[in-house]
């Protein structure tokens, strides 16, 4: 039996955005299928935040086709709201320009009702991110965009909003996200796109992304007295004569660690063109 082929919620087909004489988007090409959870990556001036801002209509572009399959919704960083808005009263006010009611179960899951007579202002990073959150679900989308949905909350507000956005993949949300934190894009992500110099350089998942810069291990190498690091590609050959020259040297080793090299790092060198 053939396996279902996944329908795509986002194609984009030959992007191009320049600012003068200045060209962002080189042709930008890349597919996002529904209910998966897709991160696009890249360095700062990489076209990272263009490209989500054409696909979002936050932005015209030159040239190509976005294509959008069902109904968006968008949790930005930072929002513009009244700084005496009660955090319910901001969730009825976007239900209402969205023609619809609020979901009282997503709420309740977010937590908005334990803040709900609190005005904006008063907010910590982490309510303010639910609330956000809260306004993209409003109208019921079947993609939402998170633009560092984590960014400046501390470890147990990390987690529970991972844990929400785990959920909402699980109710056939599509979610494209932002972020500077490899180990929250290896851990959510299905699949990641690393933009460089307004190319896709990579997309795939992050077993693929290991595969394609290739085996590359670092090896932590532990004695009485120091900790010592290296990087092989040949993890046999270099164990071997790194413990040969310990022991030449009369040092006892008393710990050696072994790991394939963290996303961050794949990350690194897809972006340095190595």
């Amino acid at each position: 039996m053939n396996k279902a082929v996944k329908k795509e919620a986002i194609k984009i087909s030959n992007l191009t955005k320049s600012y003068g004489t200045h060209t962002v988007l080189k042709g930008l090409n890349f597919c996002v299928q529904q209910g998966e959870i897709f991160a696009l990556l890249g360095i700062n001036g990489a076209g990272k935040t263009t490209s989500l801002e054409c696909i979002d209509g936050l932005r015209n572009y030159d040239s190509g086709s976005i294509t959008i399959n069902g109904i968006m919704g968008i949790q930005l960083q930072s929002a513009s709201l009244p700084k005496y808005i009660k955090a319910l009263e901001a969730v009825k006010l976007f239900a209402k320009w969205n023609k619809t009611s609020p979901d009282r179960e997503a709420l309740d899951a977010l937590g908005i009702y334990e803040i709900a007579k609190k005005p904006y202002y008063q907010l910590s990073t982490g309510q303010k991110r639910r609330l956000h959150l809260a306004l993209a679900l409003t109208r019921n989308p079947d993609i939402l965009f998170l633009d560092e949905p984590t960014a400046g909350l501390d470890v147990e507000g990390q987690i529970s909003l991972h844990e929400q956005i785990r959920q909402l993949k699980a109710m056939g949300k599509t979610i494209i996200l932002t972020s500077h934190d490899m180990a929250e894009v290896e851990n959510l992500c299905d699949r990641i796109a690393i933009l460089s110099a307004g190319k896709i350089a990579f997309i795939g998942t992050v077993e693929e992304l290991s595969e394609t810069v290739g085996k590359h291990y670092n090896i932590t190498i532990r004695t009485e007295n120091r900790a010592e690091k290296y990087e092989s590609e040949n993890i046999g050959d270099s164990l071997l004569s790194l413990l040969m020259q310990y022991r030449e040297k009369g040092e006892t080793v008393t710990d050696i660690q072994i790991d394939r090299g963290s996303l961050e790092q794949h990350f690194i060198k897809i972006t340095k063109g190595e």
